[in-house]
């Protein structure tokens, strides 16, 4: 059948036969969209890994459905790219440790964990509530952590949660005071990090452990709020209301790519006991353009308008933004390649493969230093704001409960006193 009509085309041309031209423009149609599908989505992982046995963090955010009221709209592994990284390492046999916004008790949580250990066939996915809106929330669990005789294993760390202001929008600030967008997306890392360290030099030395730092080319526009001092100066820092919507987000990334670098050499700079090299590495990953919560809040401005717009759009956002799967193949190939556990780290993978930096001040040494001093200050001043602002409401809460107490106590007390004197009426009244 299929040779007598390819003759018919060849011979008397497409148009003799029923249907042809318009079957023709369609596969044509369809074959450019797939070639375009195909080139949008990047590249793929290739590299495979024994995971089993392997202890993995990863910090994650309360799912979208679930934190629809909260005023912060962030994702990780929950959701998005950090959905899909926990589900290829756990498909693999990780051990994964959920770093979670939401109860370990919470209803959805409960449910997408059940999940994952049914699609991945690993009951070793398990959750820690830690807010990273909160730098009490992350020194408690991260204390508990490294509280422990031998040392916990710790194989690998995955920071993929952040969160985004759109442009246009009203910054926030958690209730440390610290601004939205530099608390979550890099303080809440700089503390996670810099409290786990001693966690991840105590590993031995035979073990790759590797940091997977999410990031994103936004740090390119960014602009870090200390200002390397000059020959015989001082250095200058930038007050938190220095940070605007349309830079936030940008300058939240420049300073963890920074961070990141200086963490490698503070990490590589270690002498261990047994006189190892060190076996700790730093890799950030850029996923991409990729349709995950955070990028529809961006290019919906945070508004049903702009929602409603990108709703129209959506089979061009489709074709042009890769899927959250996509996304987390250079994740993967960063967790799992075996070139990456040798070297001396701080490598930067886009697209499944190593690429340089956009930026040469990322590697100055002076900026790293200054960073880091001016993190740990601002770090210490908002835990201070936070013990108070909790002295605070404990003590509200003391002095409701307390008045709560009396206020139930009173008529007890007046009902017992009434019921008394009712009893000795009748024996007064008796003896007379």
């Amino acid at each position: 059948m299929p040779v007598p009509v390819i003759r018919q085309i060849l011979t008397e041309g497409v148009g003799s036969v029923p249907l042809a031209p318009l079957l023709f423009k369609v596969g044509i149609a369809i074959g450019i969209v797939y070639l375009l599908k195909a080139y949008f989505q990047g590249a793929s992982n290739g590299s495979e890994r024994n995971m089993h046995g392997k202890v993995v963090l990863v910090t994650v955010s309360r799912d979208p459905v679930a934190c629809y009221a909260s005023k912060l709209n962030s994702k990780g592994g929950t959701s998005g790219i950090g959905a899909e990284v926990v589900r290829g390492l756990a498909s693999r046999g990780a051990q994964i440790v959920l770093l979670t916004q939401a109860p370990v008790n919470d209803l959805f949580l409960i449910d997408q964990i059940e999940d994952l250990r049914t699609q991945t066939a690993n009951e070793l996915i398990t959750a820690e509530q830690v807010d990273l809106a909160s730098l009490h929330s992350i020194r408690t669990f991260a204390t508990k952590w490294i509280d422990n005789a031998p040392p916990r294993r710790l194989d690998m760390i995955v920071l993929c949660a952040n969160t985004i202001t759109p442009r246009g929008g009203v910054l926030q600030s958690t209730e440390e005071g610290l601004e939205v967008n530099w608390g979550i997306n890099y303080l809440a890392n700089f503390h996670l990090l810099g409290i786990l360290s001693p966690a991840l030099r105590a590993q031995p030395a035979d073990r790759e452990v590797r940091v997977i730092i999410g990031n994103c080319v936004s740090y390119l526009a960014g602009e870090l709020p200390v200002v390397p001092k000059e020959k015989g100066g001082k250095a200058k820092s930038q007050s938190n209301h220095a940070f605007n919507a349309g830079t936030a987000y940008a300058s939240s990334k420049l300073a963890l790519t920074t961070f990141a670098q200086a963490f490698q050499k503070h990490l590589s700079s270690y002498s261990r006991p047994d006189k190892k090299p060190m076996n700790t590495r730093v890799i950030l990953v850029d996923p991409g353009f990729t349709r995950t919560p955070g990028m529809r809040r961006f290019l919906s401005w945070g508004s049903l308008i702009g929602l409603g717009l990108y709703l129209i759009m959506y089979p061009f956002w489709w074709l042009v933004l890769k899927s959250p799967d996509s996304g987390a193949q250079s994740f993967l190939y960063a967790a799992m390649e075996e070139h990456y556990g040798r070297g001396e780290g701080g490598w930067l993978i886009k697209e499944c493969k190593e690429v340089p930096y956009g930026r040469e001040d990322i590697q100055d040494e002076n900026k790293q230093k200054l960073l880091w001093e001016y993190s740990e200050a601002m770090i210490q001043e908002a835990e201070k704001r936070g013990a108070k602002t909790r002295a605070e409401k404990k003590s509200r809460e003391e002095k409701k409960a307390g008045k709560t107490d009396s206020a139930g106590a009173t008529p007890s007390a007046e009902a017992g006193k009434g019921t008394a004197q009712k009893q000795s009426g009748p024996r007064r009244s008796r003896k007379a």
